[in-house]
């Protein structure tokens, strides 16, 4: 996966994990590795600070929190994940030959 696409999906799952904890630069990298991304300490940091930046995320010392702004965005992916699940996944089965 190219490394633009794959930090939009780690910055996803970033936004789905801080759902239910804080989150950590160590405690985030084997969950995103069990989910067969390929990053180091060094991106994760980046995406949480990028996620920051745009409010989604809180920084308190090392850990981050989601923030209302972050509870919105998530809900709206999934939503948006919804409808391109819908289309590619269905849709690409209805465009098969059988």
């Amino acid at each position: 996966m190219h490394a633009e696409v794959q930090n939009l999906f780690v910055r996803i799952h970033l936004l789905y994990f801080a759902q239910t904890q804080d989150l950590t630069v160590s405690d985030t990298l084997p969950l995103l590795e069990e989910r067969g991304y390929r990053v180091g300490e060094r991106e994760i940091k980046q995406e949480l600070e990028h996620l920051t930046q745009e409010n989604f995320l809180t920084a308190h010392g090392d850990q981050w929190s989601l923030t209302g702004t972050g509870i919105e965005e998530f809900k709206e992916i999934v939503a948006v994940l919804g409808r391109v699940t819908e289309e590619l996944l269905v849709g690409n089965k209805k465009a098969s030959p059988a």
